[in-house]
């Protein structure tokens, strides 16, 4: 199942935290959080603006996020993540994030969707598909001049897009690691009282 909420809707991190919650499996470690995008293109820049966003965020806890400003995991990278993620994290379910271009309504939409992503879909690019939830920010009109409408992307979308995904996943990653600690706990009464 898909969930869409618009740039402009003040409830859309409400949004992509419960949505998250219904299609991110609870069975696993913390979830890791995968950002992919360019610093070298404003619509491109989704990805690593919320990575870093999430990363102040999160900081301290118990949960890994990969591309920010700083480390940008970009179509280079990307390629060689999903073993690295399944190595490194193998409990871990993994929520990508990246821009993406869609229809010319779509535009200002972030999607959430309980499958993975395929990096540089938007340019034309054939990569694998990575993660386990994906969410995507639409920024431009798909044509066949992607990266140029990547390029005349305004960055008050792009900012106030990540604003929303590392709002969302941010207050997800709480519950999540608030509801693990209680599972935990009520694993551990369990056991002792067998």
């Amino acid at each position: 199942m898909d969930y869409s909420f618009n740039l402009y809707n003040s409830l859309a991190p409400n949004g992509i935290c419960l949505a998250l919650k219904k299609i991110v499996p609870t069975d696993g470690d913390a979830p890791v959080i995968l950002c992919i995008g360019s610093d070298l293109s404003v619509g491109d820049s989704l990805g690593p603006v919320t990575g870093t966003k999430l990363k102040q965020s999160l900081a301290g806890l118990n949960c890994y996020v990969y591309g920010t400003l700083a480390k940008p995991i970009t179509a280079h990278e990307v390629k060689y993540m999903n073993d690295f993620l399944k190595f490194t994290h193998p409990k871990s379910p993994v929520i990508a994030v990246d821009a993406a271009v869609g229809l010319a309504g779509d535009i200002g939409l972030i999607k959430v969707a309980q499958h993975g992503l395929k990096p540089g879909s938007g340019a034309n690019k054939k990569l694998a598909k990575i993660g386990d939830v994906s969410i995507m920010g639409i920024i431009a009109e798909q044509s066949m001049f992607n990266y140029s409408l990547f390029s005349a992307t305004r960055l008050n979308v792009v900012y106030k897009m990540s604003e929303i995904i590392a709002d969302g996943i941010t207050s997800f990653v709480y519950d999540y690691i608030r509801n693990a600690g209680v599972r935990d706990t009520y694993d551990a009464a369990f056991k002792s009282f067998l």
